[in-house]
């Protein structure tokens, strides 16, 4: 056998590259985004396993399971979870949270700002700077590591900053940086 690895080890290693860190970086994370991907592998352990397990086992007292779709089936869903847990275990090991009420009232950008800025041509947008297990575009949420991200970095409301697009060269000037209030409970 030239090559040990699975389909599975090809499939984990696609969706790490998607989510890529800078080497020697730290996964850093919100706390709501770590508890989201917490929540996901508790939902994928209590309760999609067992009940796949559940189907797997029962198909598999049916008889022929050359031949059984649930038996066939539940397998491939079965390793689809055994895969995703896998996943999602090694990104709370990597992860940092950070807590980005610590900045609440600065005016500087930071991980976890949510930034309202303008184009030359008066266009506003909103994003939040967020981990790399977070990002939603549609929801204005960017990774730390983005090129928007980086770019607005430190930078301060008022300032204009200059980026690189693939339309080209593009000014926006910051008209609001904002975070979390620290929830006293």
């Amino acid at each position: 056998m030239l090559n040990s690895k699975t389909y599975e080890d090809d499939d984990d290693e696609q969706a790490s590259a998607l989510l890529q860190i800078p080497p020697g970086a730290k996964n850093y994370i919100t706390l709501a985004g770590y508890l989201s991907i917490k929540n996901e592998l508790l939902q994928l352990i209590d309760v999609a396993r067992p009940e796949v397990v559940k189907i797997v086992s029962w198909a598999a007292s049916n008889g022929d399971r050359s031949e059984n779709g649930d038996y066939i089936y539940g397998k491939r869903r079965l390793r689809e979870i055994d895969r995703s847990i896998r996943f999602l275990t090694k990104r709370l090991d990597l992860a940092e949270v950070v807590d980005p009420t610590v900045h609440f009232g600065s005016d500087q950008v930071f991980f976890g700002a949510t930034v309202n800025y303008a184009n030359r041509a008066g266009v506003e947008y909103e994003v939040t700077i967020v981990g790399v297990d977070e990002i939603d575009p549609l929801r204005g949420k960017i990774s730390w590591v983005s090129p928007m991200a980086r770019a607005l970095n430190k930078a301060y409301k008022g300032d204009t900053i200059t980026l690189q697009t693939p339309a080209g060269i593009e000014e926006i000037i910051l008209l609001e940086v904002t975070y979390p209030a620290r929830d006293i409970h």
